[in-house]
């Protein structure tokens, strides 16, 4: 195998990097996870179950996420609206990357 030479190489060209400018916020991964253990999720069950985020952030990272199709948005025309969230194909995708943060955090966490 070739060693690689960091004087001819760049972050900005790499999957590690594209992967992470998708993900990468304060919230993302939470959400991601979020949709991964429940499936399909409504805004406000979002809201109470990752707790300290406001409507606005929260609001913010689904819009982003929503952009990247790692999620799908799907509203309701009804009183009062009912807007529910899931993960689209691509976002499943994820699914080995938030399993292996899972093992690691079992695997790992101090009581």
């Amino acid at each position: 195998m070739e060693k690689r030479c960091i004087a001819t190489e760049c972050l900005k060209s790499t999957g590690f990097r594209y992967t992470l400018s998708l993900i990468s916020g304060k919230y993302k991964m939470t959400i991601l996870y979020t949709l991964m253990a429940f499936e399909v999720v409504r805004f406000n069950e979002m809201k109470r179950y990752i707790g300290d985020i406001s409507f606005k952030t929260l609001s913010n990272a689904l819009k982003e996420l929503e952009a990247d199709d790692l999620i799908h948005r799907e509203e309701y025309p009804q009183i009062p609206p009912k807007v529910e969230y899931s993960l689209t194909p691509r976002g499943k995708s994820l699914f080995p990357v938030l399993d292996a943060m899972c093992i690691w955090g079992d695997e790992n966490k101090t009581e």
